[in-house]
């Protein structure tokens, strides 16, 4: 895990260069694995950097494929968390606790100790389990908001609508 590692650009065609199981998309790295003998993936999560995404595919590789995983950092296997068991999502809780636990930390010598929270990615999409979460609020944004209705307004009938009264017409 050199630090030169995080400074090399995202390469065109997202995949790392160097680590296993990882890729860019928008700036994050983002990190799943394939089930063996399967079709299935098992998404790990989005992360600020590629080492943390790394990390997250190690700890699932060694709970899919044993001690015979191919893994980025082998040197820090015995370190990973212990899935609780072999489905999805203790193996996701386990990968993201790795990728936390090598997460970069901005507090060296004469900075101001800042918090992680600060710092750290939240991948709401994974989180709430909606993968198009952004997307979706973007064209939520394009619809036209809903005409308000002043108290005067509930007491007259359809008939005496005017229709020029509109959620932009009032000051």
């Amino acid at each position: 895990m050199a630090a030169e590692d995080s400074s090399i650009p995202p390469p065109k065609s997202g995949r790392h260069p160097i680590y296993r199981g990882i890729r860019c998309r928008s700036g994050k790295w983002v990190s799943e694995i394939r089930k063996p003998r399967q079709t299935a993936r098992i998404w790990l999560g989005t992360y600020a950097t590629p080492e943390m995404a790394a990390a997250a595919y190690d700890v699932a590789a060694i709970a899919l494929k044993g001690s015979e995983a191919k893994i980025n950092f082998p040197a820090l296997a015995s370190t990973y968390p212990k899935h609780a068991s072999d489905g999805d999502e203790d193996i996701r809780v386990a990968a993201s606790a790795a990728a936390s636990a090598i997460a970069p930390r901005n507090a060296g010598p004469g900075e101001a100790s800042s918090s992680v929270a600060e710092h750290e990615f939240l991948d709401e999409e994974a989180l709430f389990g909606m993968p198009k979460l952004l997307d979706d609020m973007a064209h939520g944004m394009l619809v036209s908001p809903p005409r308000m209705k002043s108290p005067a307004e509930d007491d007259r009938s359809p008939e005496d609508y005017s229709g020029n009264d509109t959620l932009w017409s009032y000051p």
